[in-house]
């Protein structure tokens, strides 16, 4: 039988944070829904090693493994691969396997579809840690403190504890109830990955720059689409030195790459969004700073 949901993760080179991202979306760690009620497509863009298959064993869900190789320094095209494998009725796309993501995602996505016949879901994103990752040289954040900071929390058993130890990523600054740059987590019917024509594989920096912010942004302009996302739910990214956090790429050089791609400035979709579902304890404290940032008009930060 067809899962109800599948999600689509794209991973290269990570083998400290892929096991964590699978271990969140672990059906035992996921909760309002069953081990048959959705998938997991795993896409390797082209690790140097190959996923380690004890970490797929260790999945006690249903999960399925595609490795491009040789594979494009963008993630565009593996992300597109791992899309046109999904079997669900509601395809989610996690474009960074370095992502944790909040116990209720797939549920909660799932239940968001069902509102609207043209459904785009998402969630806000979060950076492990006191600042957003392109800072963490500032603070002294890396791969050993944010293990160190891991070990404080018991997310294994309960991946909302999270939010109690994470800072809204860049591309969610002003916060829940402001506009995201890009989605971390996006839901779609087939139909819409199909009329979207799926990530613009043209973006071919290493990261893909500014391709998931395209690729968010065609997504809400899309004709009769209800944008829905996801209160208390999220992803987490964990510090791993990535193209663009570890700032290789610089936004002015991603912002050129698409300037030059749609001939004009990226700016966040405007689509006002329909909020669902329900707020942890551990959520609040980012629900009242984004009612403060939404009041005082989104000012950016310094």
């Amino acid at each position: 039988m067809a899962p109800a949901v599948s999600v689509v993760v794209v991973a290269y080179d990570m083998a400290r944070e892929l096991p964590r991202t699978l271990h969140t979306l672990d059906p035992r760690r996921q909760v309002g829904v069953d081990g048959g009620d959705y998938e997991v497509v795993l896409v390797d863009n082209g690790s140097p090693t190959p996923v380690d298959p004890d970490v797929l064993a260790r999945f006690s869900g249903r999960l399925e493994l595609i490795r491009l190789d040789p594979a494009p320094p963008s993630p565009a095209r593996a992300a597109n691969e791992g899309v046109r494998a999904a079997s669900g009725d509601l395809v989610g796309l996690v474009v960074d396997g370095a992502r944790l993501c909040s116990p209720g995602l797939v549920a909660t996505a799932r239940l968001a579809a069902a509102l609207a016949p043209r459904p785009v879901v998402t969630a806000p994103a979060w950076h492990l840690g006191p600042v957003p990752h392109m800072r963490a040289a500032e603070v002294g954040y890396d791969q050993a403190a944010e293990d160190e900071l891991l070990a404080t929390t018991g997310w294994e058993d309960d991946a909302y504890e999270l939010f109690g130890v994470s800072t809204f990523a860049g591309s969610s600054w002003r916060g829940i109830f402001g506009p995201m740059g890009e989605s971390s987590s996006l839901f779609l019917p087939p139909s819409l990955w199909e009329e979207l024509g799926g990530l613009d594989e043209r973006f071919d920096l290493p990261g893909g720059g500014l391709v998931n912010h395209d690729l968010y942004r065609r997504a809400t302009e899309l004709p009769a689409v209800r944008l829905v996302e996801l209160l208390g739910e999220g992803t987490f990214h964990q510090f791993h030195g990535g193209a663009a956090t570890s700032r290789r790429f610089g936004w002015p050089e991603m912002a050129a790459g698409y300037e030059a791609l749609r001939g004009e400035p990226y700016r966040p979709p405007t689509a006002r969004p329909l909020y669902l579902g329900s707020v942890p304890p551990a959520y609040l404290p980012h629900v009242e700073r984004s009612a403060r940032l939404a009041i005082d008009g989104f000012p950016k930060p310094s």
